[in-house]
């Protein structure tokens, strides 16, 4: 485990609320990760407008819908399309696959990705402003 990924009360063993997790922070697109399960973070975050087109070459990207709507576009083979994920669904982009989150109206939203992965992965378009180019921060709570 890298400690300095990790500054919550899950690296001591304890559980960790979710909902007090994601009250912590007020920054949009930027991540925190609330523990590692071998070597996979787990995050969360908070997401409300458009992400941007990215590529994830070597790990499929796990997201779980806390709260809120979270629209995921695709562009594969067969063309484009966009899956819509209602609270409580989760949705597994393959690995490889460019897709682009977007939340119009805000999201609560989990990931479980490789400790390490890039939220904007290994190809994509030019980073906006408004994301957080980063590997996930420490959650203090």
């Amino acid at each position: 485990m890298n400690s300095e990924h990790i500054d919550s009360t899950a690296a001591h063993g304890e559980p960790i609320a979710l909902d007090e997790a994601l009250a912590s922070f007020d920054a949009l697109w930027s991540p925190r990760i609330v523990t590692t399960v071998n070597d996979y973070d787990v995050r969360v975050t908070k997401v409300e407008g458009e992400h941007l087109w990215h590529v994830h070459d070597d790990t499929d990207e796990f997201f779980l819908v806390l709260g809120g709507e979270l629209h995921i576009g695709l562009r594969g083979p067969e063309g484009e399309r966009t899956v819509t994920l209602p609270q409580g669904s989760v949705f597994t982009v393959p690995r490889g696959t460019e897709h682009k989150p977007s939340a119009p109206h805000g999201a609560r939203i989990l990931l479980f990705e490789p400790t390490g992965t890039s939220t904007v992965g290994d190809r994509h378009e030019e980073v906006p402003d408004h994301v957080d180019a980063t590997t996930g921060h420490a959650l203090s709570v």
